[in-house]
C-alpha cells in the first residue's frame, strides 16, 4: 500500500483484499461491492465534501464513529436516513480505513443474510 495521502486508490487496494469484494460503480462513481451490494463508494450527492468516501455501517456504529472522531467522520441531511457514514479521506489513517472497510463489508454481508431489510431508516 502506498504511503501518504489516502485516496480512493488506497480504498480500492484495501477493499479488494476482502472476500468477494469487487470494483464497480454507484451513480457513476467508483465503488466497492460485495456480491453486487455497495459497501464503499465516492459520494455522488453535492452535499458531501470533496475527497470524501461513503461507507455502509449500521446506525449505532455510525453514531459511535461520529462521536469518537467528528473531524474524520460526518453525515449530511441527504445521507442521514441511510445506514452509512461519510469519511474525510485526507483525515483517515490507512489502518483505520482498513478496519472501517472491514466493518462495512461485514455489515453488507449481514444485511444480505437478513434479506436486505435495513436499507433506510423510517
Amino acid at each position: 500500500m502506498k504511503r501518504g495521502k489516502v485516496s480512493f486508490e488506497t480504498v480500492r487496494e484495501i477493499g479488494l483484499r476482502l472476500p468477494d469484494a469487487e470494483e464497480s460503480t454507484m451513480h457513476g462513481k467508483p465503488a466497492l461491492k460485495l456480491r453486487g451490494e455497495m459497501f464503499a463508494c465516492l459520494p455522488s450527492h453535492r452535499s458531501a465534501e470533496p475527497d470524501s468516501l461513503i461507507v455502509r455501517v449500521d446506525f449505532d456504529q455510525r453514531a459511535e464513529l461520529l462521536a469518537a472522531e467528528p473531524d474524520v467522520y460526518y453525515i449530511t441531511d441527504h445521507y442521514k436516513d441511510y445506514p452509512a457514514v461519510l469519511v474525510r479521506l485526507p483525515r483517515v489513517k490507512p489502518e483505520l480505513l482498513k478496519d472501517l472497510l472491514g466493518m462495512a463489508h461485514r455489515f453488507v454481508a449481514a444485511e444480505a443474510a437478513r434479506g436486505g431489510q435495513k436499507r433506510k431508516r423510517r
